[in-house]
C-alpha cells in the first residue's frame, strides 16, 4: 500500500512538472511570436549572446544622408527579410545562409546606392559590451550608422566621388551602449553601394547576401575570427597554385640554359609567371584590402587574362615548331590587344563616362574575342599533330586542360558544374585544371628536355665533324713554298667558322696559288659553305686556272644557293715575286704595311656573271704581304669602338707576326672570325747574268780559297 501511494505521488509530481514546462514554453513562444510580428523592433533578450538580424528590415534604393537619422519615418519603405532558405548556400564560395540580392527582389538591373534600416531593442547586462558583425557577403561596400552616427565602413567612401570597392570580407564594429540605461532601442542603418560591373557577375546581385550579427562583444569577436578563418580556407588553393606555377616558371627558365635555341622554355616560363601573378592578385584581393575591385579587375581581367590566353596559344605554336605559319604570332598579338581593349571598356570601370549599355556591348565583344581565340588554338594543334604525329598527340591532354582552365565561365553557361567545397575549401574547375596541368606540363617538359639533350649530343657530334672539315678550310700545316716564308693564324668566333684560305704550290719553280675568303655569317652553316668553296677551289686549281677564272667559277657555284655569299681574294705568285690578284669584295692585301690600291667588287654569289677587280704587282725580296679577314677590323670593345684600319696600319708599319695581329684584335673584342696570312719573300738572291735565282748553299772552299759570289741585298 505504501509503495502504491508513493508511486501515485511521483506520477502526480512529474505531471505537474511537465504541465509547468509546457506552460512556460507556450508563453515564450507567444512572446517570441509577438516580438517577431511587431513592425517596430527586434527584441534581444538576456541570454542571447549572438542573434542574426534577419529582419524586419526596411529597404530603399537611392541615397539621402537623412536616412541615417533614427527619427526618420521609414514606414513607407519596403520590408525585406534576410532569412535564408533551408540549405541555401553561396554558389561561388559555398557559404551557408545565402540570401538573394535586390535584383531578384524587385529591383532588376539596379546599381548604385541603397539603404537598409532596422530598429533593435537591447538590454545589456552590467559590464557587458555589444558589437555588430557586418554582413560578410554583400555587393559591394557599405557604411553602418548607429542612431545616426557613423560607426564604421567596409570600403572607402570619399566625400565626393565613387566609393572604393573590395571583395566581401567580415567586419566587426563595437556598439556604444550604456548598461545603466536599461533596455534601449537603437536604429542601425546601412548605406550600401554596388558598382555596375557586379550586375554582370551574378544573376542575383545587390546588397546583403547574409544577415548581420548582433550580440556580446566576445561572442561577436569569436564569430569574426571564425569568419576570417572560413574566408582563408575558402580561397586557400590560390596561394598553392601561385607557388606551384612560380616554381614551374623557374624550372622553365632554367631549362633554357640547357637548350637556349628552344623558345618554348621562354614562353612557358612567361605564361607560368603570369599565371602565378594572377593567382597572387586573386587571393590578395579576396583576403585583404590591399587590392580593390578596380585594381584587381584591371590587373586580372584587362592585363593578365588576355596575356595568359594569348601566351598559351603562342606556347603551343612554338611547342609544335610551326615556323611556316609566320603570320600566326601577328594574329595572336592582334587578338590579345583587342581582348584587352574590349575588356577594359566592358567591365564598367568608367561608368561615369561610358554608359552601362555601351559597356555591356563591349563586354559581349570581349566574350566573343575569347571564343575566337579558340580558332587559332585549334588550328595550331591540328597543324602540330599533322606535323609531329605521336609527339603532337602527347600534348593534347595539356591543351585540353588549358582550354578548361581558361574557359571556365563559358563552361558554366553550358551548365557544367564548376565549384566544389570539400573541407569548406573552394575548388573550382579552373583550379583543378591548373593543378592537373602542372603535373602534365612537368612530364612533357622532362620529355622535351631529354629530346633536347639528345639533339645537342647529335649537334655536338656534327660540330666535331665540322671541326674536322675546318682543318681542310684552314690548313694546320702550311706547305713549303720555295722562296717564300708563310705564316697563318686563325681564331674562329665559334666552334666552327666561315673564314677559309688555300695555299696550293704550282710547279717546281716556286710558284704558288693563294685563295682566301670569308663566308657571310658564322657557325656551322658558314663552315659548310666554306667547305663547298674549298672543294670548288681545288677542282678549279687542278686546271691551272687564273685567279679571275677561279672567282668566276666560285661565283657560279654559290649563286642561287640562298644566303651562301662570301668575299674572296685569289692570287698567283711566281718565283720572281710577280703577283696577279683578283678580288671579290675582300679586304685588299697590305704590302709592307700599305694597303694595295685595288678596286672594289661584289662578293661571290650575289649576282650572276659578276665582274671582279684584277691587278698586278711585284714582291721584292724582303717584302711582306699580309692578308686579313674583316674580323680584324671589325673587332669591337665594350664601348662600341672598332679596332679599325688605323690600328691595322700602325701594327703593320713594322715587321709583325700573324699571331700578334690576330691576338691584338681578339683581345680588343672579337666579333667575327679572325684569320691572318703572312707571306714574306726571301731577302737574298743569287745574281748571275742579270737574272735572279733562288738561294742555294755556298760552294765549299778549294785549296784554302773561297769562290767569289756576287751577293746583293735587294
Amino acid at each position: 500500500m505504501r509503495r502504491f501511494l508513493l508511486s501515485v505521488l511521483l506520477v502526480a509530481l512529474l505531471s505537474l512538472q511537465a504541465y509547468a514546462q509546457r506552460t512556460s514554453s507556450a508563453r515564450a513562444q507567444k512572446n517570441s511570436s509577438a516580438a517577431a510580428s511587431s513592425p517596430a523592433a527586434t527584441r534581444v533578450t538576456l541570454g542571447q549572446s549572438v542573434i542574426a538580424l534577419t529582419g524586419p528590415w526596411k529597404f530603399r534604393v537611392g541615397d539621402d544622408p537623412h536616412w541615417a537619422n533614427p527619427t526618420y519615418d521609414d514606414s513607407k519603405w519596403e520590408s525585406m527579410d534576410l532569412s535564408a532558405k533551408a540549405g541555401a548556400s553561396d554558389p561561388t564560395t559555398g557559404w551557408s545562409g545565402y540570401v538573394p540580392g535586390w535584383t531578384v527582389l524587385g529591383h532588376p538591373d539596379y546599381w548604385g546606392y541603397a539603404w537598409y534600416r532596422i530598429r533593435v531593442q537591447v538590454e545589456p547586462r552590467p559590464g557587458e559590451q555589444f558589437a555588430l558583425a557586418g554582413p560578410g557577403n554583400l555587393d559591394d561596400v557599405y557604411q553602418v550608422f548607429y542612431n545616426g552616427v557613423l560607426l564604421g565602413s567596409f570600403g572607402k567612401f570619399p566625400d565626393n566621388g565613387t566609393p572604393t570597392e573590395y571583395y566581401s570580407q567580415p567586419m566587426m564594429f563595437k556598439l556604444p551602449l550604456t548598461p545603466a540605461q536599461g533596455p534601449q532601442e537603437v536604429v542601425l542603418a546601412f548605406r550600401v553601394w554596388m558598382e555596375p560591373d557586379t550586375l554582370l557577375k551574378a544573376p542575383d546581385a545587390g546588397g546583403f547576401h547574409n544577415a548581420p550579427l548582433l550580440g556580446d562583444l566576445g561572442a561577436i569577436s569569436a564569430n569574426y575570427e571564425l569568419a576570417r578563418l572560413q574566408l582563408y580556407r575558402t580561397y586557400a588553393i590560390g596561394p598553392i597554385i601561385a607557388a606551384l606555377f612560380f616554381l614551374l616558371a623557374i624550372m622553365a627558365f632554367t631549362l633554357r640554359i640547357f637548350d637556349h635555341t628552344d623558345m618554348v622554355y621562354r614562353w612557358l616560363g612567361a605564361v607560368f609567371l603570369l599565371t602565378s601573378l594572377d593567382r597572387v592578385v586573386a587571393f590578395l584581393s579576396s583576403w585583404t584590402q590591399i587590392e580593390s575591385i578596380f585594381s584587381s579587375v584591371v590587373l586580372k581581367d584587362v592585363l593578365l587574362g588576355p596575356l595568359i590566353l594569348g601566351g598559351w596559344v603562342m606556347v603551343w605554336f612554338v611547342w609544335f615548331r610551326l615556323r611556316h605559319l609566320a603570320w600566326m604570332p601577328t594574329v595572336i598579338a592582334t587578338l590579345t590587344v583587342m581582348y584587352m581593349f574590349s575588356d577594359l571598356l566592358g567591365e564598367d570601370l568608367f561608368f561615369n563616362v561610358i554608359p552601362h549599355d555601351v559597356s555591356a556591348l563591349f563586354h559581349l565583344a570581349s566574350v566573343g574575342i575569347r571564343i575566337i581565340f579558340l580558332l587559332p588554338l585549334i588550328f595550331v594543334v591540328i597543324e602540330g599533330v599533322n606535323k609531329q604525329g605521336f609527339e603532337g598527340l602527347l600534348a593534347l591532354p595539356a591543351v585540353m586542360l588549358v582550354v578548361v582552365a581558361q574557359f571556365q565561365d563559358e563552361l558554366a553557361v553550358l551548365h557544367f558544374h564548376i565549384s566544389w567545397f570539400p573541407f569548406d575549401a573552394q575548388f573550382t574547375l579552373s583550379e583543378i585544371a591548373y593543378l592537373t596541368l602542372a603535373a602534365v606540363i612537368f612530364v612533357l617538359l622532362l620529355r622535351r628536355l631529354q629530346q633536347s639533350l639528345q639533339h645537342q649530343r647529335e649537334l655536338a657530334s656534327d660540330v666535331k665533324q665540322a671541326q674536322e672539315v675546318q682543318k681542310v678550310l684552314i690548313p694546320e700545316q702550311l706547305p713549303k713554298v720555295f722562296g717564300f716564308a708563310l705564316e697563318s693564324e686563325y681564331r674562329p668566333a665559334r666552334d666552327v667558322g666561315g673564314d677559309f684560305f688555300q695555299i696550293i704550290p704550282q710547279g717546281e719553280g716556286g710558284g704558288v696559288l693563294i685563295v682566301a675568303g670569308d663566308v657571310t655569317g658564322k657557325g656551322l652553316q658558314a663552315g659548310m659553305v666554306g667547305a663547298l668553296i674549298v672543294g670548288a677551289i681545288r677542282a678549279e686549281a687542278a686546271h691551272a686556272a687564273s685567279p679571275i677564272n677561279i672567282l668566276r667559277s666560285l661565283n657560279a657555284v654559290l649563286y642561287g644557293r640562298g644566303h651562301a655569299h662570301a668575299t674572296c681574294l685569289a692570287m698567283q705568285l711566281d718565283e720572281h715575286g710577280n703577283a696577279l690578284l683578283a678580288n671579290a669584295g675582300h679586304l685588299p692585301p697590305y704590302v709592307n704595311g700599305k694597303e694595295l690600291p685595288m678596286e672594289g667588287a661584289v662578293p661571290l654569289g650575289m649576282i650572276p656573271n659578276a665582274e671582279f677587280s684584277e691587278m698586278r704587282f711585284r714582291l721584292k725580296p724582303g717584302d711582306r704581304l699580309m692578308l686579313l679577314s674583316d674580323g680584324v677590323a671589325e673587332a669591337q670593345d665594350e664601348h662600341g669602338r672598332l679596332f679599325g684600319f688605323d690600328r691595322i696600319r700602325t701594327m703593320l708599319e713594322k715587321p709583325v707576326r700573324a699571331a700578334d695581329v690576330a691576338a691584338a684584335a681578339q683581345a680588343f673584342g672579337q666579333q667575327d672570325d679572325i684569320s691572318v696570312l703572312s707571306i714574306v719573300r726571301d731577302a737574298y738572291t743569287w745574281i748571275s747574268g742579270g737574272r735572279e735565282y733562288d738561294p742555294v748553299p755556298l760552294p765549299a772552299a778549294e785549296n784554302g780559297r773561297a769562290q767569289v759570289v756576287d751577293l746583293r741585298r735587294k
